[in-house]
């Protein structure tokens, strides 16, 4: 539909849009919540026989943090009801982590399987009165002990219940919190301040054969160590339900397991497309720019990190750019690990990034798929944007809403009313992204609507309105990570041991 926006006090004939919400495949049908996708539908590979049947979780702990979560995870094997609410399809049932229903999948729970960290050693930890110091023993000390579950046969996924004496340390008013829930949006700290949660899966992907990580917080199984008030000038996030909990957890964990829960719908007639995201970031002395790797996704969201190159700080334009060169480099690496994956190269490519395309990196780029006899590439750059629209009522606009600003800048609502949901499920009036087409050969509504239906591809939280795309979100996190390793450091090339 084509509407009159007022402006800075005039009237402007601006397209506004709004996209339907993306559908996802799951394994006997399609639906747009993931949730229900797999409640009713299974996941997407569940006829798969390499789909992940039985799961052997390590748990590493304190004798307190391993029974609560273990206890939990027996809770969790049969159904956990529904929150009480007038938007039920918001809050829905966990139908149990079991091989009848759903996931067809269970937790393999050994004592074989789990490593205590002693009150002892605890007690020394907290001994450690420099904050950053105190995070760097503790990493140590866990690092040890997932070191010690990989020395055998390693399990497929490795839980670290944090015990709660740690959480209280790294809490306090000077330090703030830096552990979130693995659904939160990853954030690189500023200064010099370490992250508990990057540090410690940075030391132990770079393990010999290392398995992902799933960091879990006693709130997590244990409704009454949630954490309350306000640090550091932020809202603490409110505790989900237990239900929410349960689901967000699970569908990590078989993601991580090496499990597809689900995937975007494919239209056998469009091209086949390599989805690539680059970001930036400060390594740990703050003396260089890195780029925060490209992640290279297709329809399944299958994720491999590549490793990408230094970057400058632009006075003149005050955005981060790399050079033509590493930019060919980084997009050679990126086609290279997409062949080695798929035995194929795509038709298509489309970059994410996070500051503007210049000349220099779009020569780079082009000169790269020229290389590779790719069809098409589309350099778009994303951000938050300020630039709201205002609806009538109680509730913001509605997700999907697109707004053309001119031929190179859009506005795309990610999160915002959800008709599904019944409601807004935010805190906060929402923000836009901003979507700038820098080269593109599609239109900007196609290139819109893929970026929506990308948001949904986050495993680590089944509520499908997320802020980001999966490659943006997957840029952060990676570089997160990467600030704490080496440059000659080996790293694993997928996505699950990043998010």
């Amino acid at each position: 539909m084509k509407t009159k926006i007022k402006l800075n006090g005039g009237c402007s004939d601006m397209k506004l849009v709004r996209f339907q919400e993306p559908l996802l495949q799951f394994g006997t049908s399609q639906h747009v919540d993931v949730r229900f996708g797999i409640l009713n539908y299974c996941p997407l590979d569940f006829e798969n026989p390499r789909a992940p049947r039985q799961i052997r979780v390590g748990v590493v702990g304190s004798a307190v943090s391993l029974e609560g979560l273990r206890d939990w995870l027996e809770r969790c094997r049969n159904e956990i009801p529904a929150k009480e609410s007038r938007q039920p399809n918001l809050f829905p049932r966990f139908p149990g982590f079991n091989s009848d229903c759903a996931f067809h999948s269970e937790l393999l729970l050994d004592s074989s399987l789990e490593r205590q960290i002693s009150s002892e050693e605890l007690a020394s930890i907290l001994k450690v009165s420099v904050p950053g110091e105190q995070k760097v023993h503790a990493a140590r000390a866990i690092v040890e002990q997932v070191r010690s579950l990989l020395d055998k046969k390693p399990p497929d996924v490795i839980v670290v219940a944090l015990p709660q004496e740690l959480l209280n340390a790294f809490e306090s008013p000077e330090e703030g919190i830096d552990l979130e829930d693995e659904t939160a949006n990853a954030q690189t700290p500023a200064g010099d301040r370490i992250d508990f949660h990057d540090l410690l899966k940075a030391r132990c992907m770079s393990l010999p054969r290392a398995c992902p990580i799933q960091i879990v917080l006693p709130a997590t199984y244990d409704a009454s160590k949630r954490r309350r008030g306000r640090c550091r000038n932020r809202d603490v996030r409110p505790l989900q339900d237990e239900a929410t909990r349960a689901w967000n957890f699970h569908t990590a964990l078989y993601y991580k397991a090496g499990g597809t829960p689900w995937k975007l719908t494919l239209d056998p007639t469009k091209p086949q497309t390599c989805f690539i995201g680059v970001g930036f970031f400060y390594t740990l002395d703050r003396q260089k720019i890195c780029t925060s790797v490209a992640q290279v996704f297709n329809e399944r969201g299958d994720g491999v990190v590549v490793r990408g190159e230094p970057a400058v700080y632009d006075k003149v334009d005050r955005s981060i750019h790399l050079d033509a060169d590493a930019s060919y480099r980084l997009l050679v690496r990126a086609l290279d690990e997409y062949r080695h994956e798929h035995h194929t190269v795509p038709a298509r490519v489309v970059v994410h990034k996070t500051s503007w395309h210049n000349s220099a990196e779009a020569d780079g780029f082009l000169k790269a798929i020229d290389e590779y006899r790719i069809h098409s590439i589309e350099l778009l750059s994303l951000s938050r944007s300020f630039t709201r629209l205002f609806r009538n009522g109680f509730y913001p606009p509605l997700r999907g809403m697109f707004l053309t600003l001119d031929e190179h800048s859009h506005i795309l609502y990610t999160r915002g009313s959800v008709e599904f949901y019944a409601t807004y499920p935010g805190m906060y009036m929402p923000r836009t992204l901003r979507v700038a087409c820098d080269r593109i050969e599609q239109t900007p509504r196609y290139l819109a609507e893929e970026i929506l239906a990308l948001t949904k591809m986050n495993w680590n939280d089944t509520q499908f309105d997320g802020g980001l795309p999966i490659t943006i979100r997957a840029a952060h996190e990676v570089g997160d990570l990467l600030r704490y390793t080496a440059p000659s450091d080996n790293i694993p090339p997928h996505y699950s041991f990043y998010m």
